[in-house]
Protein backbone atom coordinates (compact mmCIF):
# COMPACT_ATOMS: atom_id res chain seq x y z
CA UNK A 1 0.00 0.00 0.00
CA UNK A 2 1.12 3.45 -1.28
CA UNK A 3 0.70 5.74 1.80
CA UNK A 4 1.22 9.76 1.59
CA UNK A 5 1.86 12.11 3.91
CA UNK A 6 -0.50 15.02 4.29
CA UNK A 7 0.58 17.90 6.70
CA UNK A 8 -2.19 20.24 7.30
CA UNK A 9 -1.04 24.54 7.71
CA UNK A 10 -1.35 24.24 11.14
CA UNK A 11 0.33 21.35 12.28
CA UNK A 12 3.32 22.64 9.40
CA UNK A 13 3.51 26.10 11.42
CA UNK A 14 2.97 25.49 15.09
CA UNK A 15 3.34 21.63 15.67
CA UNK A 16 5.43 20.05 13.24
CA UNK A 17 6.18 17.14 16.15
CA UNK A 18 2.68 16.23 15.46
CA UNK A 19 4.00 15.28 11.33
CA UNK A 20 6.88 13.69 12.07
CA UNK A 21 5.06 11.84 15.14
CA UNK A 22 2.58 10.27 12.76
CA UNK A 23 5.30 9.23 10.39
CA UNK A 24 6.73 7.49 13.25
CA UNK A 25 3.73 5.92 13.79
CA UNK A 26 2.90 4.83 10.25
CA UNK A 27 6.60 3.30 10.03
CA UNK A 28 6.71 1.67 13.46
CA UNK A 29 3.68 -0.50 12.05
CA UNK A 30 5.85 -1.05 8.78
CA UNK A 31 4.76 1.66 6.12
CA UNK A 32 6.49 3.52 4.08
CA UNK A 33 5.53 6.96 3.82
CA UNK A 34 6.08 9.65 1.19
CA UNK A 35 5.71 13.25 1.26
CA UNK A 36 4.68 14.94 -1.80
CA UNK A 37 6.71 17.96 -1.77
CA UNK A 38 4.38 20.03 -3.42
CA UNK A 39 1.32 20.14 -1.47
CA UNK A 40 -0.57 23.01 0.03
CA UNK A 41 -3.78 24.44 2.10
CA UNK A 42 -6.69 21.87 1.99
CA UNK A 43 -8.49 25.06 1.44
CA UNK A 44 -10.83 24.76 4.76
CA UNK A 45 -10.54 28.55 5.60
CA UNK A 46 -10.78 29.70 1.86
CA UNK A 47 -14.00 27.75 1.73
CA UNK A 48 -14.96 28.70 4.91
CA UNK A 49 -14.47 32.61 4.15
CA UNK A 50 -17.02 31.99 0.91
CA UNK A 51 -14.29 32.19 -0.95
CA UNK A 52 -14.84 29.09 -3.34
CA UNK A 53 -12.94 29.43 -6.22
CA UNK A 54 -10.29 29.23 -3.88
CA UNK A 55 -11.25 26.89 -2.00
CA UNK A 56 -11.71 25.12 -5.45
CA UNK A 57 -8.32 25.52 -6.45
CA UNK A 58 -6.91 24.18 -3.69
CA UNK A 59 -9.14 21.09 -3.68
CA UNK A 60 -8.37 20.05 -7.07
CA UNK A 61 -4.33 20.87 -6.74
CA UNK A 62 -4.63 18.04 -3.48
CA UNK A 63 -6.33 15.44 -5.42
CA UNK A 64 -4.36 16.24 -8.32
CA UNK A 65 -1.31 15.69 -6.08
CA UNK A 66 -2.16 12.59 -3.88
CA UNK A 67 -3.70 10.42 -6.76
CA UNK A 68 -1.09 8.08 -7.08
CA UNK A 69 -1.72 7.04 -3.63
CA UNK A 70 -3.46 4.49 -1.87
CA UNK A 71 -3.93 5.93 0.89
CA UNK A 72 -3.51 9.51 2.69
CA UNK A 73 -3.08 10.18 6.30
CA UNK A 74 -3.07 13.24 7.49
CA UNK A 75 -2.70 14.63 11.86
CA UNK A 76 -6.14 16.67 11.77
CA UNK A 77 -9.36 15.57 11.97
CA UNK A 78 -10.45 18.72 10.76
CA UNK A 79 -9.01 19.25 7.44
CA UNK A 80 -9.67 16.05 6.61
CA UNK A 81 -13.08 16.34 7.44
CA UNK A 82 -12.91 19.19 5.21
CA UNK A 83 -11.63 17.11 2.51
CA UNK A 84 -13.82 14.02 2.94
CA UNK A 85 -16.83 16.13 3.44
CA UNK A 86 -16.97 18.79 1.46
CA UNK A 87 -14.71 18.67 -1.52
CA UNK A 88 -17.54 16.95 -3.23
CA UNK A 89 -19.03 20.24 -4.30
CA UNK A 90 -15.73 21.58 -5.37
CA UNK A 91 -13.68 18.42 -7.25
CA UNK A 92 -16.93 16.49 -7.52
CA UNK A 93 -16.91 12.70 -6.15
CA UNK A 94 -13.19 12.10 -6.61
CA UNK A 95 -11.64 8.96 -4.92
CA UNK A 96 -8.78 10.51 -3.63
CA UNK A 97 -10.87 12.10 -0.72
CA UNK A 98 -12.70 8.89 0.53
CA UNK A 99 -9.03 7.74 0.54
CA UNK A 100 -7.68 10.50 2.64
CA UNK A 101 -7.61 9.75 6.62
CA UNK A 102 -7.52 11.03 9.60
CA UNK A 103 -4.61 9.37 11.67
CA UNK A 104 -6.44 7.46 14.52
CA UNK A 105 -9.22 6.40 12.13
CA UNK A 106 -6.61 5.13 9.25
CA UNK A 107 -4.96 2.82 12.23
CA UNK A 108 -8.22 1.78 13.58
CA UNK A 109 -10.73 1.69 10.96
CA UNK A 110 -8.01 0.86 7.89
CA UNK A 111 -5.42 -1.29 9.65
CA UNK A 112 -7.48 -2.59 12.36
CA UNK A 113 -4.54 -1.51 14.69
CA UNK A 114 -5.37 -0.29 18.54
CA UNK A 115 -2.31 -0.78 20.13
CA UNK A 116 0.79 0.12 18.91
CA UNK A 117 3.46 -0.01 21.52
CA UNK A 118 2.80 3.53 22.76
CA UNK A 119 3.97 4.00 26.44
CA UNK A 120 3.29 7.49 28.65
CA UNK A 121 2.90 7.46 32.22
CA UNK A 122 0.33 10.23 33.26
CA UNK A 123 -2.88 11.20 33.48
CA UNK A 124 -4.80 13.07 30.45
CA UNK A 125 -8.59 14.86 29.55
CA UNK A 126 -9.04 14.19 25.91
CA UNK A 127 -10.27 16.83 23.74
CA UNK A 128 -11.51 15.10 20.23
CA UNK A 129 -11.84 18.47 17.55
CA UNK A 130 -15.46 19.08 16.18
CA UNK A 131 -14.97 17.72 13.06
CA UNK A 132 -13.23 14.85 14.08
CA UNK A 133 -16.13 13.96 16.37
CA UNK A 134 -19.27 15.19 13.85
CA UNK A 135 -17.77 14.94 10.57
CA UNK A 136 -15.41 11.61 10.90
CA UNK A 137 -17.57 10.32 13.51
CA UNK A 138 -13.89 8.94 14.51
CA UNK A 139 -14.23 9.62 18.18
CA UNK A 140 -14.18 5.79 19.23
CA UNK A 141 -10.92 5.52 17.28
CA UNK A 142 -9.55 7.63 18.96
CA UNK A 143 -10.46 6.23 22.33
CA UNK A 144 -9.19 3.18 21.60
CA UNK A 145 -5.80 4.14 20.85
CA UNK A 146 -5.45 6.42 23.35
CA UNK A 147 -6.83 3.99 25.90
CA UNK A 148 -4.24 1.37 24.84
CA UNK A 149 -1.62 3.50 25.57
CA UNK A 150 0.69 1.94 28.58
CA UNK A 151 0.78 3.89 31.96
CA UNK A 152 -1.72 6.61 30.85
CA UNK A 153 -5.34 6.84 32.14
CA UNK A 154 -7.89 9.50 30.35
CA UNK A 155 -9.88 10.81 32.64
CA UNK A 156 -13.33 11.56 31.49
CA UNK A 157 -14.95 15.04 31.88
CA UNK A 158 -18.14 17.00 31.61
CA UNK A 159 -16.73 18.99 28.34
CA UNK A 160 -15.71 16.64 26.51
CA UNK A 161 -17.60 16.61 23.96
CA UNK A 162 -17.85 20.56 24.16
CA UNK A 163 -15.99 23.17 21.07
CA UNK A 164 -13.01 24.31 22.01
CA UNK A 165 -13.80 27.66 20.47
CA UNK A 166 -11.26 27.94 17.93
CA UNK A 167 -13.36 26.96 14.91
CA UNK A 168 -11.19 28.21 11.98
CA UNK A 169 -12.11 31.69 10.79
CA UNK A 170 -14.30 31.59 13.35
CA UNK A 171 -11.68 32.62 15.69
CA UNK A 172 -11.08 35.66 13.87
CA UNK A 173 -14.26 36.64 13.35
CA UNK A 174 -15.54 36.33 17.23
CA UNK A 175 -12.29 36.45 19.07
CA UNK A 176 -14.52 37.51 22.49
CA UNK A 177 -16.67 34.57 22.21
CA UNK A 178 -14.27 31.90 20.83
CA UNK A 179 -11.91 32.62 24.11
CA UNK A 180 -14.91 32.45 26.20
CA UNK A 181 -15.57 28.87 24.92
CA UNK A 182 -12.42 27.99 25.65
CA UNK A 183 -12.26 28.77 29.17
CA UNK A 184 -15.34 27.23 29.61
CA UNK A 185 -13.97 23.71 28.10
CA UNK A 186 -10.82 24.07 30.36
CA UNK A 187 -12.37 24.33 33.47
CA UNK A 188 -14.16 20.83 34.30
CA UNK A 189 -10.67 19.55 32.31
CA UNK A 190 -8.77 21.29 34.73
CA UNK A 191 -10.07 20.37 37.89
CA UNK A 192 -9.58 16.85 36.61
CA UNK A 193 -6.24 17.53 37.30
CA UNK A 194 -4.73 15.90 34.77
CA UNK A 195 -0.43 15.74 33.52
CA UNK A 196 -1.45 16.18 29.43
CA UNK A 197 -4.58 17.68 27.41
CA UNK A 198 -4.61 15.25 24.01
CA UNK A 199 -6.11 16.61 21.22
CA UNK A 200 -6.28 15.50 17.39
CA UNK A 201 -5.75 18.77 16.20
CA UNK A 202 -3.05 21.04 16.37
CA UNK A 203 -5.28 24.52 15.90
CA UNK A 204 -7.40 23.00 18.94
CA UNK A 205 -4.28 22.84 20.76
CA UNK A 206 -3.29 25.99 19.83
CA UNK A 207 -6.28 27.68 21.22
CA UNK A 208 -6.12 26.43 24.20
CA UNK A 209 -2.25 26.72 24.85
CA UNK A 210 -3.11 30.59 24.10
CA UNK A 211 -6.04 30.66 27.56
CA UNK A 212 -3.45 28.43 29.14
CA UNK A 213 -1.22 30.89 28.74
CA UNK A 214 -2.89 33.90 29.27
CA UNK A 215 -4.00 32.75 32.86
CA UNK A 216 -0.60 32.03 33.89
CA UNK A 217 -1.59 28.40 34.27
CA UNK A 218 1.93 25.92 33.90
CA UNK A 219 -0.19 22.37 34.02
CA UNK A 220 -1.04 20.68 32.16
CA UNK A 221 0.65 20.53 29.14
CA UNK A 222 -0.65 19.99 25.64
CA UNK A 223 -0.08 17.24 23.50
CA UNK A 224 -1.11 15.79 19.87
CA UNK A 225 -2.58 12.74 19.91
CA UNK A 226 0.36 11.86 16.92
CA UNK A 227 2.78 12.48 20.09
CA UNK A 228 1.63 10.31 22.41
CA UNK A 229 1.17 7.26 19.94
CA UNK A 230 4.41 7.90 19.17
CA UNK A 231 5.94 8.44 23.09
CA UNK A 232 7.57 4.92 24.12
CA UNK A 233 7.79 5.79 27.78
CA UNK A 234 9.59 9.48 28.10
CA UNK A 235 7.29 12.52 27.48
CA UNK A 236 7.84 14.65 23.83
CA UNK A 237 10.44 16.50 23.94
Amino acid sequence: MRVALFVPCFVDAFRPRAAAATVEVLERLGIKVEFPPDQTCCGQPQFNAGLRDDARELALRFVRIFEPYDAVVGPSGSCVGMIRRHYAALAGEHPVAQRTFELCEFLVDRLGVVDIGAKLPGRCVLHVGCHERRELGATAAVERLVGAVAGLTRLPVDSDEWCCGFGGTFAVKFPELSVEMGRRKLVPMLHAAPDWIVSTDASCLLHLDGILARTGTKAPRTLHVAEVLAARGEPPA
